[in-house]
């Protein structure tokens, strides 16, 4: 019969070995825009390790998400330029196996709509998809990959969204005419259209669901909504104009990218204001909390990279290389 200590050097083994396949197993996705490909980092290593290509021609994607199964990534190709600019209108969206690292499916609109944000409802199962040119977010079914409804957003440039996390609302930016639409995503339909600004980017939620947030494009200043009026209770004043926000898990903290000054700013959340800057790379523009809350990753466009955060000591850990105009970020568990 084999030794006691054998038993006990094989399960540590199997343990470890476990152990570092489930890590491996979750993947941080990078988009670049500039490379037309998408970056699938190591978390553990903090590298990248494979990159797959989205084989377009003339247009590429901009946003990510992941099955929530961790197996899939969906992949809307926006088109060949920015928001509100003249361009192709991009009409599809890829699905990626991450295992495989390679192209598996193609969900076409039917026409160029520059489908843009996509976001996973975890309650639903559903995945919607900022669809601009149509003025309505798209609901697919990320099993099937088919189509299964519309959401009209009554605006133009319905651009990103965010979703509360009961599943119930839905939250986009629009951001030339400078509003927040806010949707009843169960009855398909527009229950508010929030004004702003004259132009916004970005769209987030607390936490709690009490706030939305979005950064004006006007001003140096966060616009703060409460979901419960649909009205903006407050602004947030900013080193210098906002991008993409995100809140930390605990609820105290929104992270918001400054695109100019190369800074990520820490809002308290409690106070309404900017606690403190974290200097990132050049050009922040996405920023992403890990599901275990202990780091933010924040996409730096300037440099290709990415900048994981510590959120216990605020302070960049690490400088991810990804691709030429990193942006759109999602986790795969």
């Amino acid at each position: 019969m084999p030794k006691p200590a054998f038993h006990l050097f094989f399960l540590s083994s199997l343990v470890a070995g476990l152990i570092t396949g489930s890590l491996h197993a979750q993947s941080l996705l990078v988009v670049n825009q500039g490379d037309t490909s998408v970056s699938i980092v190591d978390p553990a290593s903090e590298k990248q390790i494979a990159t797959v290509a989205e084989k377009t021609v003339g247009v590429h994607g901009h946003e990510i998400a992941a099955s929530a199964d961790g197996l899939l990534a969906f992949v809307p190709i926006y088109g060949s330029t920015g928001v509100g600019k003249p361009g192709i209108d991009g009409h599809n969206m890829l699905v990626i196996d991450l295992a495989s690292r390679s192209i598996v499916g193609d969900i076409d609109f039917g026409h160029g709509v520059r489908p843009h944000f996509p976001l996973l409802d975890p309650v639903s199962g559903m995945l919607y998809v900022t669809t601009e040119l149509d003025k309505t977010v798209t609901v697919v079914d990320p099993k099937t990959r088919k189509i299964v409804g519309a959401i009209p957003t009554g605006q133009e440039q319905s651009h990103m969204l965010a979703i509360s996390h009961d599943g119930r609302r839905g939250y986009t930016a629009n951001v030339g005419p400078g509003t927040i639409s806010v949707l009843d995503l169960a009855g398909r339909k527009t229950i508010a259209v929030i004004s702003v600004s004259g132009q916004v980017q970005r769209v987030s939620i607390s936490t709690d669901d009490k706030f939305v947030f979005t950064s004006d494009q006007t001003k140096p200043q966060l616009a703060v909504i409460d979901t419960a009026t649909n009205k903006v209770k407050t602004w947030v004043a900013l080193p210098a104009t906002g991008y993409g926000t995100a809140a930390t898990l605990d609820g105290r903290w929104l992270l918001v990218a400054v695109p100019s000054t190369n800074q990520v700013a820490v809002v308290d959340l409690n106070r309404m204001e900017v606690a403190r800057r974290i200097d990132v790379a050049r050009n922040p523009q996405e920023v992403l909390v890990r599901p275990d809350g202990k780091v933010a990753y924040v996409s730096c466009a300037g440099t290709g990279q990415v900048a994981a955060i510590d959120l216990a000591q605020w302070k960049v850990n690490k400088l991810i290389d990804a691709g030429n105009f990193a942006d759109g970020l999602a986790w795969a568990k």
